[in-house]
């Protein structure tokens, strides 16, 4: 109807690997504010304090907070299942939630919730979500993880940025494929986020 205003997609933003939910918000403030009219965004810290340097000190104030912790072979991972547990009480009492946007672990975060949620494993009582924006996503390589959450195609509108340069292209490529007609976004750079 004329004169009504359109109810604004509630999206979950989860920022990257020892950064922080207000660094997300300033790395995608520098697209078209147009990009974002129709969206409400909320920007959580992850729940683990950095248990390293971050790749962004002196670039951005700290702290920094990462989702949970990984091996070098992205194989085996820890704080995972508190992780999870965490962000379904979080998306079930500040949402509901229409979709998710992750940067880097928090793309991959993002697309194994909604793998999960296909799945019936977690969020069963949430309404399914209805989009994933990933800037440098991957899949879980874990068995008893992986064959859960991409056991079949995941049918939620989703829009995948890959960077010609970025050491994740190759990840992110095949997260996308995980998803029902995905959009890609190619870029020249490693990451959005560089000017």
């Amino acid at each position: 109807m004329e004169g009504q205003k359109q109810k604004k997609m509630k999206i979950l933003c989860l920022h990257g690997f020892r950064t922080s939910g207000g660094f997300l918000q300033k790395q995608i403030a520098k697209w078209d504010p147009s990009i974002f009219a129709h969206f409400d965004l909320d920007f959580p810290n992850g729940i683990f304090p950095a248990e390293g340097k971050s790749d962004i000190d002196g670039i951005f104030p700290p702290p920094y907070f990462e989702w949970f912790q990984f091996n070098k072979e992205f194989t085996e991972y820890k704080n995972l299942e508190e992780c999870i547990s965490y962000l379904c009480d979080y998306i079930t009492s500040k949402g509901p939630f229409d979709g998710l946007l992750g940067f880097s672990q928090g793309a991959t975060l993002s697309a194994l919730l909604l793998g999960y949620q296909a799945q019936g494993k977690v969020l069963k009582e949430h309404p399914p979500m209805k989009l994933l924006v990933s800037i440098s996503g991957a899949k879980f390589r874990e068995a008893s993880i992986a064959d859960i959450a991409y056991k079949e195609t995941i049918k939620v509108k989703s829009v995948h940025f890959i960077g010609a340069k970025d050491w994740l292209k190759l990840p992110s490529e095949d997260l996308a494929t995980t998803f029902e007609n995905p959009l890609i976004i190619r870029h020249p750079k490693a990451t959005l986020s560089q000017d």
